[in-house]
């Protein structure tokens, strides 16, 4: 340690202080750490009060009256409710007067009320090699894997930490020796769609674990200014499902992602697992059979500005059956009004700081969901307690225009 850190260690700082660094300290010798690493940003887990409780929330309220504050931009994963306008997705007005407290002790230690699990495509897009303390899954996914920045996968009070530090224990995916793939997976099938890129994701995290995958393959039509829009979507998807199915923090896709294009990222002594169907990924993402449909719930990973003008082109001028929700950061919500009005005025609903993972769905009277999300599909039944269809954006907004599941079967 520096002594600066030290001295923090010491409580020279003050109480709170000295818990974020003592945490820090404890996780560097956990996982065997030589030194700490200064980080540019920090995003902090552990933000829906479905999640935390009355615990959780004396946890934060404790540590802020400690005096503990940021030292480094930090933001919020997404919260359990719309922060402006909960009341018209009906949710409790105790639940959300115990979210805004979460959030209310989360900004009195300086963290932006940002809540966001895209944050690159709202103004934090960090380096090639910057080093980040993030916290939700498939942003972890995406800063490691598209935009090549260093971040292991931290839990809610260990981000927390590092904010206040500044630093973080530098082991895992902060050194370059533990960034190249131990896993080599052959797609042998066509993935087309969000949903297909989902359900490999689903199918490789299963299998793979913690493990680095190199995906050899894959076909994403690529543009000399780097990844566009269409192929970003498909790999915020197929990350997102690896790191729910599996833990996978970190992963390169032949000739597209940054450090694939490193000659020795792919070692001679990996697995190899190979990918001829999709099938079983969508059984096993799809429930039992279901017609009827309750919510269509569309952005797990947030939506892009350019997926909600997607979804607004679809229903213009027409009348939702079912209910839907299109979940997006705030700012991109602010950014695209005109397409916001548009689907609102079918009766759906933009809804922005929340995702249906950590929402309060089941006080909400839903029992059956459509998603063409396969974190959302995956973690849904347990826990929100519905049943899911799984399937394309197409499938999912003919659900909400007619309210029951188009075709048969997945």
């Amino acid at each position: 340690m520096t002594e600066e850190e030290r001295a923090w260690l010491a409580g020279e700082g003050g109480p709170g202080l000295r818990k974020a660094m003592e945490i820090v300290v404890a996780l560097g010798r956990i996982y065997g750490a030589a030194d700490t690493v200064a980080v540019s940003s920090v995003q902090v887990a552990g933000v829906s009060y479905k999640n935390l409780g009355d615990a959780g929330l004396d946890f934060l309220r404790e540590w802020a009256a400690q005096g503990a504050r940021s030292r480094v931009p930090a933001f919020l994963n997404p919260a359990g409710m719309d922060l402006r306008d909960w009341q018209r997705l009906g949710i409790a007005e105790s639940f959300a007067r115990r979210q805004l407290e979460v959030i209310d002790a989360l900004t009195a230690m300086g963290a932006a009320p940002v809540c966001s699990c895209t944050p690159y495509l709202i103004g934090t897009r960090p380096a090639p090699g910057e080093h980040l303390a993030w916290s939700e899954s498939s942003a972890v996914s995406y800063a490691n894997s598209v935009l090549g920045a260093r971040t292991n996968r931290e839990g809610g009070p260990g981000a927390l930490a590092t904010a206040i530090t500044g630093r973080t224990a530098r082991y895992g995916l902060h050194l370059p020796e533990n960034r190249r793939a131990n896993v080599l997976v052959e797609v042998r099938c066509p993935v087309r769609s969000e949903a297909d890129f989902g359900a490999l994701g689903y199918l490789v995290g299963r299998q793979v674990g913690q493990a680095i995958p190199y995906f050899r393959g894959l076909e994403l039509e690529m543009s000399d200014g780097g990844i566009p829009p269409s192929a970003d979507a498909l790999l915020r998807a197929l990350g997102a499902a690896m790191a729910a199915s599996g833990a996978v923090a970190l992963y390169h896709v032949e000739g597209v992602t940054p450090e694939a294009r490193a000659e020795d990222m792919l070692g001679a002594d990996v697995q190899r697992v190979v990918i001829d169907s999709l099938a079983a990924g969508y059984v096993a993402l799809n429930t039992t059979p279901l017609d009827g449909i309750d919510l269509v719930s569309i952005g797990c990973p947030h939506a892009s500005a350019d997926e909600v003008r997607m979804i607004a082109e679809q229903v213009s001028g027409r009348r939702l059956a079912a209910k839907l929700w299109v979940t997006t950061a705030r700012a991109t919500k602010e950014r695209v009004p005109d397409a916001v009005a548009t689907i609102e005025a079918a009766g759906g609903l933009v809804v922005a700081d929340t995702c249906l993972v950590v929402a309060p769905i089941e006080e909400l009277g839903i029992r059956r969901l459509a998603t063409n999300s396969a974190k959302a599909a995956f973690y849904a039944p347990g826990h929100s307690h519905v049943e899911v269809r799984f399937g394309p954006l197409a499938q999912c907004l003919e659900a909400a225009l007619t309210g029951r599941w188009p075709g048969k079967g997945a």
